[in-house]
């Protein structure tokens, strides 16, 4: 069995860090929310080791996120961090009180002791930049802890019970703010706990792939495929698992980018040779939205009827007992919060609008155990193109939702898709397109006047959107020279008739977000 680690979350805003650095040392890792975390379901988890998260509460407060008092006796190795590490102190016999001196962003702990977390890392006597997030101060350890780093408002910045083989810091390793956060939370699962790191994507999809088997045996599956990488990696995964028991049905909105939807059906229909149903339904969405502004109500036809075709497609092969699709592990984390929210059936179901239900079906989810960049590693050992691996997140209503405030036509729509096409593969032709998370353009609902030939032209303006972010949740622009950008629009203007002004918007998120609608 693969070495694991538990990590127990108290609601912090990057727990998902924690275990994306763990899983990054090669050790599984998986997030429980504190309140669902006994002393049964460790034992049922089988960790090597268990790391306590931060938290927004106090511990100094009455009724707030403790850890299963048993967890102190199970001879685990245990790492609390910021929150974890005050409950941990308060559990174990030590003080937590509301401090006047906060901490909060960059911060340096000086090294006053070594233990195991440090080794090869930081020093006695060196002076380590760190981040800071609380408000609440250890000011008295339990015994048989000893500081092994302190800052000049927390005297127990970093503690250890070598004994014990329990730890805690009072700063965030997770963030890149700590920059050898990486190598401490590495010691703290190769070294102390005696995780072997092997876990790696071959070993995962070799998992993944029994995993599939075993659930489906001799069932049918059917399998929405949209073209981007959740959905082609699970396709090509449950193909190399079941072969001709898995149907793929592609429906196409018709808001898809230039040649999207002739890549898609070339490579899994004649690449992979994976059976596909190719449904032409652009006519009808294209009706389904006509005259409609809205965003929310755009969103919501568009969802909606991809439910009604994708049903007609699915009756036509003759049905199915599994639908599968691409829910990965933030949809599972944020889908049971540490204070108890939906459950994992409703958010699963909610990435294909009710559809289980209403063709009475079993879920395939063999994605849920990882994150957006693991799913791109698995996609690279499935052999998947590097065009299909490594492309930007598209939303689903596609390319209807960059024309906004205005009504959708096909004419609008090839104009945006020459747009977008000749920008995207400007950023490819200068090598930056790995760099950015996202980028596209958007069709403005503004026309104005430009002279073209010495004539006058009243035509669309378009904007021009990319940034960078690790997870989507914040961004910030990317910062394009100048020259790029005149090159970008130069081309635009010159090459699609429809445009004759360009910007580039210069908006982070917050406040704005990364789709205009």
């Amino acid at each position: 069995m693969t070495d694991r680690i538990l990590i127990v979350d108290f609601g912090s805003q990057v727990t998902q860090l924690i275990a994306r650095r763990v899983r990054e040392s090669g050790v599984y890792s998986e997030i429980h929310p504190f309140n669902k975390v006994t002393e049964d379901t460790i034992r049922a988890f089988d960790p090597k080791g268990v790391i306590l998260s931060g938290g927004p509460a106090s511990v100094a407060d009455i009724d707030t996120p403790r850890a299963p008092d048993g967890l102190w006796t199970m001879g685990l190795p245990v790492l609390g961090i910021c929150y974890g590490e005050q409950t941990m102190c308060a559990q174990l016999g030590g003080s937590v009180q509301e401090s006047h001196h906060r901490e909060f962003g960059r911060a340096y702990v000086d090294v006053v002791d070594d233990c195991d977390l440090f080794h090869g890392v930081w020093a006695v006597g060196a002076r380590e930049q760190v981040w800071m997030s609380h408000g609440d101060k250890i000011d008295a350890i339990p015994e048989g802890f000893r500081p092994v780093a302190t800052t000049d408002g927390s005297p127990f910045a970093a503690i250890a019970n070598d004994a014990k083989r329990f730890y805690g810091v009072q700063f965030h390793p997770e963030v890149v703010h700590t920059p050898h956060g990486a190598q401490l939370l590495s010691n703290f699962t190769h070294r102390v706990c005696g995780c072997s790191g092997d876990w790696t994507m071959a070993h995962f999809k070799t998992q993944a792939i029994d995993a599939v088997r075993a659930q489906v045996g001799d069932g049918k599956v059917i399998c929405g495929l949209s073209g981007g990488v959740d959905s082609s990696v699970v396709a090509v995964l449950l193909h190399e698992a079941i072969g001709d028991q898995l149907t793929c049905v592609f429906v196409d909105h018709g808001f898809m980018r230039l040649d999207e939807p002739e890549e898609v059906v070339c490579l899994f229909r004649d690449h992979y040779n994976i059976p596909l149903v190719h449904r032409d339904a652009s006519d009808v969405f294209l009706a389904a939205i006509e005259n409609q502004t809205d965003p929310e109500r755009k969103r919501k036809a568009i969802g909606g009827l991809f439910i009604d075709v994708f049903e007609e497609e699915a009756k036509r092969i003759g049905g199915a007992d599994f639908l599968a699709q691409g829910t990965l592990y933030p949809d599972v984390i944020e889908s049971v919060s540490f204070i108890g929210g939906p459950s994992v059936t409703i958010k699963s179901h909610h990435n294909v609008g009710g559809l289980p239900e209403r063709m009475n079906m079993k879920l395939v989810e063999p994605l849920r155990e990882l994150f957006k960049d693991e799913v791109r590693a698995l996609g690279r050992e499935l052999g998947l193109p590097e065009a299909f691996v490594g492309r930007h997140p598209f939303p689903g209503p596609g390319l209807a939702i960059r024309i906004p405030g205005q009504p959708v036509t096909r004419d609008k729509l090839d104009v945006l898709r020459k747009a977008d096409a000749i920008y995207r593969e400007e950023i490819t032709n200068a090598g930056l397109y790995d760099a950015i998370w996202q980028a596209f353009a958007v069709l403005l609902p503004v026309q104005t006047v430009g002279v073209m030939g010495d004539a006058r032209t009243y035509d669309y303006a378009c904007a021009l959107r990319a940034v960078t972010s690790t997870d989507g949740m914040t961004a910030d622009f990317f910062h394009f020279d100048m020259e790029f950008l005149a090159r970008v629009s130069n081309r635009i203007i010159n090459e699609v008739k429809g445009i004759n002004r360009v910007t580039f918007d210069v908006t982070s998120k917050p406040p704005g977000t990364i789709e205009w609608e």
